[in-house]
This record gives C-alpha cells, structure tokens and sequence, in this order.
C-alpha cells in the first residue's frame, strides 16, 4: 500500500472513531428535523391581532376598511370617528391600540392626497402603509370618476390585462419563470459545495494544527514528504465528511418522512397551505404542471450531476489545500482568522455572481469568465450548466480548476514543510511569501 494511502486510511479511520465526530453524525439530522418542524409549527400559528383605530373626520373611508389578514398579521380595523381624537392619541401612547390612523375632513379630493396620517409609537411596515395607500387612492379614485360623471363600470370593463405565453423557436410551447427554476437548481447545489468546503475545509486545518501542536507531525514528516502528508489529509478528510453527509441526508429524510406520515407534522413552508387549497390548485394548475415538468425532464441532468461530483471534488480539493496550508502557518485557530477571509471571499463571490449575474445572463462575458476562474468555478459554473453550456467551456473550466490545484497543493506543501515546524510565532503574509522560496 502507498504512503498516500497509508494517510488517508489513517485520517479516514481517526476522524469516524472520534467521539465528537459520531454524536454529531447522528445528532445533527435530529437537530435540522427538530427546527424544520418548530418552524412549521410556528408558521402555521395564527399571527396576534393587531387593532388600529380609524378616525375618520370626512366619513368617506372608514367603510373601505376591514378586517383582513397580511403578512405581517392580522389587522382589525375599529371605526372610532365619533370619539375625541387627543383621547385616541393618548390611547396609541399607553399601546391600547397598534396605531390610529386620521383623516382629516376637506373640501375636495385633492386635498386628501397629503393630509393622512398615521399614528404610532412604532414604525409601521412598508406593506402595511402601502396596503392603507392603496385602499385610500382606490376610493379617491372612484370619488373622482363619479364627480366627473363619467362611468365606472365602463372604465373597469375598458381596462385590460395582458398575459404573453412564451414558446420556443421550435413551435414548442415553454413557461414562465423556467430561468428562476434552473437557477434554483444550479444554486442548490453550488450552495451545497461551499458548505461541504467551509465545514471540511475548517476540518483539515483543525487536523494539522492538532498534530502540529501535539508534534506528531514531526515523527510523520520524517518518513513522509510533505505534498503526500498533504494530499492524504485531505483526501481522508473528505472521505469522512462524505460519509458523515451521506448519513445526514438518510437520516434527516427519513425522520422528516416519519414525523410527516406518523405523527402529521407538516415542516417547511407548505405547512401553511391547506388541503383543499393545494387540491384546488393542483387542478386548476394541472396542465401548467405537466408543462413545467416536461420542462425540467429536458434540462442537461446528467451534465448537472456530472458537473456536480466533478465541481464537488475539485473545488473542495482546492480549497482544503489552501486550509492545509493555513493550518502549517498557524499555531492555534484563533491566528488562522486573518487568513481565512481571503479563502472565503471568492465563495461568497461566487455565489452573488450566480444569482444576480447568471440568472440575467448566463452566456453573458462576467458568467463566462468567472465560471473559468478556478476559485469560482465550482458554483458558477454549475449554475450556468442547467442553462446549457457548450461542452468545450465546461472541459477548459474543469482543465483550469484542476490544474490549479495541484499547483496550489505545490506551492501549500513548501509553506506546510517551513510552517508545520514553526512554533510560537503568529505569522505574516509576507513570511508565507518568504517561505514559498525555501
């Protein structure tokens, strides 16, 4: 057997037998499933009433109120015009109500548009006032149609609505909203790859600075040269992080099936949606739905997992080599924070560039580049690859992000062979420079 697969044996073995390490296989889907279902409990509670006061000089209004329910809660209107408005006031100060809102009594319509007001000791929220904006303009309006006696109802039935239907050059009919859906996908798993690297990638250098400081490493190296301890660490680490994630996604779907069928707890978001609404919906909905899902069944699915184990290793390859390198430089965590940002930045580019970028533009020049560059890559690309990528991309991308990290495992291993011996010493950017000469 080789020496590299002697390291990652013995990672692999150390890391899956660590007590840490068991309970939190085990317990961390438990934990995910207790949250998802306590938010679907929570989502599904009734919000608290909220009752606002209405002090309607003009009498014009206050009928165009009612109860009604909004995100932010329900809201129940009380028509208060005939009590004195310093008492309402005095009543918003001491919370007896949410809020009070006055309209004043004017001569003509126009002078409504800027003498409303709303009362409270809290801000209100922007969908609330929007909401209050609207009913108030709506009935401004309808005031001043009728005194212009021009017909209402004729004006509603003159007004149009227009749905443009989307199809392809084909002659094919397409949907809407097919972009946000591939995005969703390639997001999904570009987002999985950057935790894998940041949870793992914290994993391998947690590894080398314990053996540095424990100077294990120190027998081991004298045997081992540094590229193939590196390359085992990292490797090992993996594996077992693999593993640990496999378990997490058996368990955590099994339990959330179980809590779903034996005990009738809806988790997530759909847990505020009734039966009868979804049943109505999936019949009003049906052949929108077979659309969508011919849709899906003709995206690239195996370029998108293909691309995605090739991503998957690649990118975490990348970056535990850099977290290697970091661990070699640093004594104890709390010095590796300083160089961890740099690592950490291009993820989080990454990830905006797909959404805010790819989504617009997939085979626009930003995608095109950063789906090239090796440190973002990983999730960029696999965000463009639902949208269909020419084949040559993909393989130059793949060439560039493998490339780059056997040249940073190159260049990790000469910081790994100074820094794993460096002790007492919180090092700079330009010792690690000096090091990479050594």
């Amino acid at each position: 057997m080789s020496i590299i697969a002697l390291i990652i044996k013995r990672e692999f073995i150390s890391k899956v037998r660590n007590k840490s390490f068991i309970v939190m296989t085990f317990l961390s889907p438990l934990l995910f499933v207790g949250i998802a279902a306590f938010v679907g409990y929570l989502s599904s509670m009734k919000a608290d009433t909220k009752r606002i006061a209405i002090h309607d000089e003009s009498g014009l209004f206050v009928k165009e109120f009612t109860s009604q329910n909004t995100k932010k809660g329900e809201f129940k209107y009380l028509d208060l015009s005939l009590i004195n408005l310093k008492f309402l006031k005095d009543s918003i100060t001491n919370e007896s109500f949410e809020g009070l809102l006055y309209i004043p009594k004017e001569k003509n319509t126009k002078d409504f548009e800027n003498k409303i007001q709303f009362i409270s000791n809290n801000s209100p929220s922007i969908s609330f006032i929007e909401n209050v904006q609207e009913i108030i303009a709506k009935k401004l309006t309808k005031t001043n149609l009728e005194n212009a006696h021009l017909d209402t109802l004729a004006i509603k039935n003159a007004e149009s609505k227009v749905n443009i239907s989307l199809a392809k050059a084909s002659g094919e009919e397409s949907v809407k909203g097919l972009n946000e859906i591939k995005i969703g996908i390639g997001g999904a798993f570009g987002y999985l790859i950057m935790m894998f690297i940041i949870i793992y990638g914290n994993m391998v250098m947690r590894s080398v600075i314990e053996e540095k400081t424990n100077r294990i490493v120190e027998i081991i190296i004298s045997s081992v040269k540094p590229f193939q301890l590196m390359m085992g660490k990292i490797i090992g680490t993996s594996l077992a992080g693999l593993l640990q994630f496999l378990i997490w996604a058996i368990i955590g779907m099994s339990l959330m099936f179980a809590a779903s069928v034996f005990f009738g707890v809806n988790v997530g978001p759909t847990a505020r949606i009734s039966p009868e609404l979804m049943q109505n919906a999936q019949q009003e909905f049906a052949g929108t739905a077979q659309m969508y899902i011919k849709e899906l069944w003709n995206l690239p699915i195996a370029s998108i997992l293909v691309g995605f184990v090739i991503y998957f290793i690649g990118g975490y390859f990348l970056y535990s080599s850099f977290y290697a390198a970091i661990g070699a430089a640093v004594d104890n965590q709390t010095d590796s924070q300083q160089f961890l940002l740099p690592i950490i930045m291009p993820l989080m580019l990454s990830v905006y560039i797909g959404f805010f970028t790819v989504i617009n533009d997939p085979h626009g020049t930003i995608a095109i580049i950063f789906s090239m560059i090796p440190l973002t890559s990983p999730i960029v690309m696999l965000m463009r690859i639902p949208f269909g990528v020419p084949w040559w991309q993909i393989a130059i991308s793949i060439t560039i992000l493998f490339g780059t990290f056997f040249s940073v495992v190159w260049f990790a291993a000469k910081i790994y062979r100074v820094g794993i011996l460096m002790y007492g010493k919180k090092p700079t950017w330009n010792e690690l420079y000096r090091w990479l000469k050594y």
